[in-house]
């Protein structure tokens, strides 16, 4: 064999090695990094509970039960947020890595400003990764895989976001106990009300009550005893007790709640009574006028015609709401009248 042909053997050789050694580290770099970068979690029908804290210490429980999902063993959980962090947990994807130069300063950050997310199904952890900040152009977030096998910290972040979503996602996983309270006030189906009472405190003697005998029975009373009224409008009444939902929950430790339990006095309540004679009562307070409010409708309102204040679950808690919402609940016995 000429000398030539065995140098151009051994480089072919040399040069298939050195092609066998790239294509396996590829492979084990690649395989390393899809561990690494799978946030998503398609099967979410299966999540049985996810916890998220921050570095705050602020931190939250969400569980689902029988009767839906609740929020700290204690508070139903608004539907619209809880459905979509599960869309957020199933859809989360990959937009890219980052870079070399920008990783040190990233994962800086995630160490002292992120969210931990933990995801469990059937009582087992499933996932658990960390939200960070967004990215300078707001279209992707940062984050940080955990290996659920030995619960340590894949080193190699990731920018993340939704396929077709322009935006980052860290505000869907939110740690704040009262952005998660479910903000419906008041839910009775009309067969399950048996009596309805409407306390005009300005207004004593415009005050009601209205009594369900039965879905084809009903009775209209003030303190003066018995009147006529318009059915129509009384069975459209009562259907108004459905789903009615507050503008925002307010915390206990908020400067208002602490206000409203002392010294405000409400401008009327509401008494529902089911046909297992349980009462649950809504006191309403005026809330105070924006001067940027009366300069808009050019009116010196003494009240906010806007919005209004509301202690509900039989005075144990606080909200904000509409009187666009709740204005035609708190109505005067006039209202129920047959038409002249």
């Amino acid at each position: 064999m000429k000398k030539s042909t065995i140098i151009l053997l051994t480089i072919l050789i040399a040069l298939a090695g050195f092609s066998i050694y790239i294509y396996k580290s590829k492979n084990k770099t690649s395989t390393i990094d899809k561990e690494a970068s799978d946030f998503g979690y398609k099967d979410t029908a299966v999540i049985d509970k996810i916890f998220l804290a921050d570095k705050d210490g602020k931190q939250v429980l969400l569980e689902r039960k029988k009767e839906g999902w609740i929020l700290d063993g204690k508070f139903k959980v608004r539907p619209d947020m809880i459905e979509t962090l599960l869309y957020t947990i199933r859809s989360v994807e990959v937009k890219s890595p980052v870079s070399k130069n920008g990783r040190t300063s990233v994962i800086k950050i995630l160490a002292s400003k992120s969210t931990k997310v933990e995801i469990y199904s059937k009582g087992k952890k499933v996932k658990q990764y960390y939200v960070g900040h967004a990215t300078q152009d707001n279209t992707g977030t940062y984050m940080l895989l955990t290996n659920i096998e030995d619960d340590e910290n894949y080193p190699e972040p990731f920018i993340t976001h939704i396929p077709g979503f322009d935006g980052f996602l860290s505000t869907r996983y939110l740690t704040d106990e009262i952005d998660w309270r479910d903000r419906l006030l008041i839910n009775f189906r009309p067969p399950q009300i048996k009596q309805i009472k409407l306390d005009l405190h300005e207004i004593p003697d415009s005050s009601f009550i209205v009594d369900l005998f039965s879905m084809q029975r009903f009775g209209l009373k003030t303190k003066k005893g018995n009147l006529p009224f318009d059915e129509s409008r009384l069975k459209q009444y009562i259907a108004y007790f459905q789903n009615v939902n507050c503008e925002s929950v307010l915390d206990k430790k908020h400067h208002l709640v602490d206000s409203l339990s002392k010294s405000a006095v409400p401008f009327a309540t509401l008494t529902i009574t089911d046909r297992n004679n349980n009462s649950t009562f809504y006191d309403f307070f005026h809330k105070q006028p924006v001067a940027s409010k009366n300069e808009q409708y050019g009116v010196d309102y003494k009240y906010d015609p806007d919005n209004l204040f509301i202690r509900y679950n039989n005075g144990k808690d606080y909200a904000v709401a509409q009187f666009y919402v709740f204005g035609k609940i708190l109505q005067t016995y006039d209202y129920f009248l047959p038409k002249k």
